[in-house]
């Protein structure tokens, strides 16, 4: 069961990402939240073409994560559960 505080804290996330989803949307992509974790830490997962996009990196730091801490303060960090992967792939290293 979600308490109060977190459901409050999940909706001004997802509030947050809700101002970025018309750009990505628009390239054909969009995010989920996976979670939130203890320490403040908003686990996503980029879909669609954001999910293979070669400036999801960028599009994660500069623009996703820029947003929510903005306008959530008391995350410390945006991370994309799928980006890791993809960029293993591209790179050889997975």
């Amino acid at each position: 069961m979600i308490d109060t505080a977190s459901k409050e804290l999940l909706e001004r996330v997802e509030k947050s990402l809700d101002t970025m989803r018309p750009y990505l949307n628009d390239d054909g992509g969009n995010v989920e939240i996976v979670e939130i974790t203890d320490d403040m830490i908003v686990r996503l997962k980029l879909v669609g073409a954001c999910s293979t996009c070669p400036q999801s990196f960028m599009t994660m730091k500069a623009g996703i994560e820029e947003a929510v801490r903005r306008a959530v303060p008391e995350i410390k960090s945006v991370v994309a559960v799928n980006l890791t992967q993809y960029i293993d792939e591209q790179t050889g290293t997975a």
